[in-house]
């Protein structure tokens, strides 16, 4: 277990934060490949699209029911992650197939370390919310890894377009967890 520093959240603080970040960071999942979907639904990526879609929905549904049990309250933000998912989503897609891969990369990448972050703090305090959580966590390093495979280094402007969209993902969290 992380070592908690002074100001940090622990508790029924730190869960209420968690579930409200991560619903949101799922929401916002959605959203992308609802987005991507839109452009790329014919593609040869919409099967791996799809699948990656249907596995954000279910992830989205757990915290949904994990945020009644324990009366977390959703972020003010959804309404903006609404819009800015499906235009990220979109935008990346109509660059082109590596484009949106290497926004799913960029996004996995982030998501990654957040999640395993979270469950480094839980400890064995939270056992059973960091076990869902690294069932997600694997979810989206498998996301990462399909979207490697399947081009998504040589989107063009990859290092610019990946750090401008792990910079983006990096405030949402940031955002997500205080309002």
């Amino acid at each position: 277990m992380t070592p908690r520093l002074p100001g940090d959240p622990s508790g029924a603080v730190l869960v209420d934060r968690i579930l409200r970040v991560d619903h949101a960071g799922e929401y916002g999942a959605k959203r992308i490949y609802e987005g991507q979907l839109a452009v790329l639904g014919k593609s040869p990526l919409a099967p791996m699209l799809r699948h990656m879609a249907e596995q954000e929905a279910q992830h989205l549904l757990a915290f949904e029911r994990l945020m009644v049990e324990r009366r977390a309250r959703p972020t003010a933000l959804l309404p903006i992650w609404h819009f800015a998912g499906f235009a990220l989503g979109a935008a990346t897609a109509l660059l082109g197939e590596h484009a949106a891969m290497a926004c799913t990369v960029a996004v996995e990448e982030v998501i990654d370390r957040h999640y395993q972050g979270q469950i480094d703090a839980l400890g064995l305090e939270e056992r059973a919310l960091g076990e869902t959580l690294e069932s997600f966590r694997k979810d989206e390093v498998a996301h990462r890894d399909a979207a490697l495979a399947a081009g998504a280094e040589t989107a063009p402007g990859y290092p610019v377009l990946t750090q401008a969209i792990k910079g983006a993902s990096r405030l949402a969290i940031w955002l997500s967890e205080r309002l």
